[in-house]
């Protein structure tokens, strides 16, 4: 085809071939392939004439035929990936230099145009139909498990980005993540106005992670509020990019966080397997790359906007295409939990509880879960006997499962096919691709064994994996494999981490920690909604600031995270002005992900309200995970009976309230 003129002459002949019954496939097909065909392609309608097909039997075969060899290539590269990025992902020692580009290498990155020039992408696209988010939201109720399976493979030719543009994106991504995952402050070595240490020699915290986590541990120590405001003010000082370059993941200097000094450690407080660090004392601020990390993200994001007209922006991508959720409507989801006339209400019991006034630390109050009234010492003795190696927790999967109510046979297929790595950073779940390979749970495993944070992140990442397993291997279509968007499987996680402590035998639910349940998840969802808001305001703020510099994304950041605690946090606990919701590091290695925790916590709020009237956790968690990737309000609707929505957890917080 030379002109779009002659798409009218062909969509006649392929009709008068085939019949008028064709018709309506006819011309979407031809559309759908004229909108990406490229002159070095060749002839469209030569093309068209040879792989247009009617006869229905043949069509079955085709989708089949493309199912079948899609999850291979799929699959395969993943695990590729996976490889590549072994070393910089897991604790195996030393990283090599060459290891950070082995991990920044997308062997994918040309898989979808490579199937463009080989014309298989175009002979999905002439016979089964590409659609728009409107269309799935309006008829996807009514979509057979078949029609499901022809909008994902179509959908997966939606766009045709150049390789190079999709390594770009890969590096950026990979170089951010590495920085991210050796972001560790050594604990023992902040020091107060008085040189006192606060915390034990040998903690290592990665952020924002472990930070936050060590936070919410010291609700039941009595000199637990000073140290949350010494962890608090590191996390400020991480935001705003004010913390000395030489304190980065170096136990051989000491910091005063409120100060800002640095001074040598003293050799008798430098821990036996500290690392060779240079000893700087002149307090440089680490330089801005933080920022010069999130800004390479937006480059890498802004090279493809070109080439998707449907969703020209990474946040036009990330709501339409990635969540399958306009982004109005997820903000107003947030908003509806953040301006509730609950938050005070829940705040007031916060306090009574502390008896005292609110502070910025308590964005993350642990006193509604069992784990706030228990020593973090003890729950660490705890885990670390039990999984002293990350091949311990493996073995211990099918009793962990039991314990969730999946089956004895179940229990045992599932950890069959999870494979248990310790993570280099916080901790992550890698899926599988392929039916034959497994998914990856990584957690973070320390020489004396896995502490408590290790192994709570353990049972979340175990959420994914075991939905990741479902999703694959029970999904009626391959091309279905999978959950609608991110905050699904989190939700799904969710549903395992919240009973971390009854796998330890530390808690038994009934009707007053049903309570605390509920209060918890108000609380959780409150707290990570505005991170949310922050997270999308800076990148809609990089689209209108497109040539900014890494200090001027900074202050940005600093800007819209202080405006947003303001508005929404400060009227509840104070600390007006702190750019605290920054912290999350998210927002530099995996942008616009944020938001798919508070929709995680909503949608597995509504999930357990369902589990508590359905019954088994193991059967019905099955059941929903095989559903495979519909869009989210058909997947919640088929799970729980409607659709994605906050008023279930509104409800229960108003009513835990009132008890």
């Amino acid at each position: 085809m030379k002109t779009p003129a002659d798409l009218p002459a062909l969509k006649s002949e392929l009709v008068s071939r085939h019949g008028e019954a064709q018709r309506a496939r006819i011309e979407r097909g031809v559309d759908q392939v004229a909108a990406l065909w490229r002159e070095e392609d060749g002839d469209l309608a030569a093309f068209a004439r040879e792989h247009f097909i009617a006869d229905e039997k043949q069509l079955d075969a085709t989708l089949a035929r493309l199912e079948t060899a899609f999850e291979q290539l799929d699959g395969h590269m993943y695990e590729i990936t996976r490889e590549l990025r072994r070393p910089t992902d897991l604790d195996l020692g030393p990283l090599l230099p060459v290891d950070p580009l082995l991990a920044a290498y997308d062997p994918s990155a040309h898989v979808t145009e490579d199937l463009f020039r080989a014309k298989a992408g175009f002979v999905a696209l002439l016979n089964f139909p590409l659609t728009m988010l409107a269309e799935r939201m309006e008829k996807g109720p009514s979509y057979t498990r078949r029609q499901w399976a022809e909008v994902r493979l179509t959908g997966r030719f939606s766009r045709r980005v150049p390789a190079e543009v999709r390594q770009a994106s890969t590096r950026a991504g990979a170089d951010a993540d590495l920085y991210i995952a050796e972001y560790n402050v050594w604990m023992h070595h902040l020091v107060d106005e008085q040189g006192r240490r606060p915390f034990p020699s040998g903690m290592r915290l990665i952020s924002h992670w472990n930070l936050r986590d060590e936070l919410k541990s010291r609700y039941a120590d009595p000199e637990g509020v000073a140290k949350q405001r010494m962890i608090v003010k590191v996390m400020e000082r991480i935001v705003a990019q004010e913390i000395p370059a030489a304190v980065i993941d170096n136990p051989r200097v000491d910091w005063n966080p409120f100060t800002n000094e640095v001074k040598a450690a003293p050799a008798s407080e430098v821990e036996a397997d500290a690392p060779q660090r240079p000893v700087v004392l002149e307090g440089k601020r680490e330089e801005d790359v933080r920022y010069a990390k999130l800004l390479a993200q937006f480059h890498a994001a802004r090279m493809e906007d070109p080439y998707v007209p449907v969703a020209p922006t990474a946040i036009a991508r990330s709501f339409e295409l990635g969540r399958e959720l306009p982004e109005a409507r997820v903000k107003a989801l947030l908003e509806q939990v953040l301006t509730s006339p609950l938050v005070p209400r829940v705040a007031k019991e916060i306090e009574s509880r502390l008896g005292r006034k609110l502070e910025p630390q308590d964005l993350w109050y642990a006193g509604f879960k069992a784990s706030g009234k228990l020593s973090e010492a003890d729950l660490d003795a705890l885990t670390r006997q039990r999984y002293p190696t990350a091949e311990a927790f493996a073995k211990d999967m099918p009793r962990i499962l039991q314990g969730l109510g999946f089956s004895n046979e179940k229990a045992a297929f599932l950890s069959a096919h999870i494979r248990v790595d310790p993570s280099r950073g916080a901790g992550h779940a890698m899926q599988a691709m392929r039916r034959g390979d497994f998914p990856r749970l990584r957690t973070r495993v320390g020489p004396k064994g896995m502490d408590y944070k290790g192994y709570n992140i353990a049972v979340h990442e175990l959420g994914h994996n075991v939905e990741q397993v479902f999703s694959l291997y029970e999904v009626d279509h391959t091309l279905l494999a999978g959950v609608p968007n991110n905050a699904f499987t989190e939700a799904l996680a969710f549903v395992f981490q919240a009973r971390d402590l009854e796998l330890l035998g530390q808690a038994k639910p009934d009707a007053a920690s049903e309570r605390e349940r509920v209060l918890n998840d108000f609380w959780q969802t409150w707290e990570i909604a505005g991170v949310a808001l922050v997270d999308i305001a800076v990148w809609h703020w990089l689209y209108d600031h497109p040539d900014a510099t890494p200090a001027q994304l900074r202050e940005a950041v600093v800007r819209i995270a202080r405006e947003t605690w303001d508005r929404y946090y400060a009227p509840v606990l104070g600390g007006q002005g702190t750019p605290l919701l920054g912290i999350y590091s998210h927002m530099i290695s995996y942008p616009l992900y944020l938001t798919d925790y508070p929709l995680g916590h909503l949608i597995a709020f509504q999930i357990e309200e369902h589990l508590k009237k359905a019954g088994n956790l193991g059967a019905e968690f099955e059941r929903m995970a095989s559903q495979g990737a519909l869009t989210p309000d058909v997947w919640m609707t088929n799970a729980t009976g409607a659709p994605v929505s906050a008023e279930p957890l509104l409800r229960a917080t108003e009513a835990s309230l009132a008890r």
